[in-house]
């Protein structure tokens, strides 16, 4: 057994080093421990320190490509090099590394393909009231968008096994993290979570400029997923609503033209047919979208066996 821990870098040639020095090269379950270092077109010599303190393989973009990028290619990559169990960690230390055990242990025990660590939030001094807030409300709404049970969604600590990583394939170049859970949630694949433990901050989040930015990202990407993976409940769910809309609307039309003042209310019936045939064609839409999801289906199982196919 072999298990791969993979950490997506971009200019992290300062805290790369203590991150690498608390990682285990020996983990119960396991016959060999390797490191892969995702080099995300760093410029600050990160592939080189990465070398230094001892990974084992490092993979590199020529440019920056993005987080989401970066943990594809990692996974991909370890992959490739026969990985049975892969852990994700973040380049700045966040995770206790020496958690990976507890990581590791429900899919080494066959009751989970895909762990995720749950950091203590609320006791994260470095962590805002609001952004404790949000990460709360943001592990709700994916929890609901998923139909899984992850109390923290956007946590980067976690172990996937090798048929999971086969099946995973992220569209979106911001994040992985909420997007592996939903997709997770919609291919039955079983996940759960553990907690971890966290260190102290070394430097402030690359990902998280600005809460509210963030919080846009991050409802864009919840919504892009859940059209991709429900797309006929998306947009019946939307037409539903327009229809019966204008449906109301006309209604309230008829009501008033029975009793002889239609003629003052003709924006009513020009509103109500608008909205009635918006509903009817984005009815259409979902058909359309629903035909679009079983082929992108049917192109994610060729994926899949084309990575089983490629053995190690």
């Amino acid at each position: 057994m072999k298990l791969i821990v993979q950490i997506p870098c971009y200019n992290e040639a300062e805290t790369l080093g203590a991150t690498l020095a608390d990682l285990p090269r020996e983990v119960p379950g396991f016959d060999t421990v390797e490191w892969l270092v995702v080099d995300d077109g760093s410029t600050d010599g990160t592939r080189r320190v990465a070398l230094e303190k001892g990974a084992d393989h490092v993979v590199r973009h020529t440019s920056n490509q993005g987080l989401a990028r970066a943990f594809m290619t990692g996974l991909n990559a370890c992959l490739q090099r026969g990985a049975d169990v892969i852990v994700n960690t973040d380049a700045d230390n966040q995770y206790d590394a020496g958690d990976i055990p507890a990581l590791v242990a429900p899919i080494l025990d066959g009751t989970a393909e895909i762990v995720v660590g749950e950091r203590p939030i609320q006791v994260i001094r470095h962590f805002s009231p609001l952004k404790k807030m949000l990460q709360k409300l943001g592990s709700w709404v994916v929890r609901i968008a998923s139909n899984t049970s992850i109390p923290d969604a956007p946590s980067g600590f976690r172990a996937i096994s090798r048929g999971a990583a086969q099946q995973i394939a992220v569209f979106n170049d911001y994040t992985y993290t909420l997007e592996t859970i939903i997709q997770a949630g919609q291919k039955h694949i079983a996940i759960t979570s553990v907690p971890v433990g966290v260190n102290e901050d070394l430097r402030p989040s690359h990902l998280v400029s600005s809460v509210w930015y963030y919080i846009a990202r991050s409802v864009v990407t919840i919504v892009r997923v859940f059209v991709i993976y429900r797309p006929f409940r998306f947009f019946s769910s939307l037409a539903a609503l327009t229809f019966l809309a204008g449906f109301a609307i006309g209604v309230r039309f008829l009501a008033f033209y029975l009793r002889g003042d239609g003629d003052g209310h003709v924006q009513s019936l020009i509103l109500a047919t608008l909205l009635m045939g918006a509903g009817f064609q984005l009815f259409l839409v979902a058909f359309i979208a629903d035909l679009l999801a079983a082929n992108r289906k049917l192109m994610e199982d060729l994926l899949y066996r084309m990575r089983s196919a490629g053995g190690r």
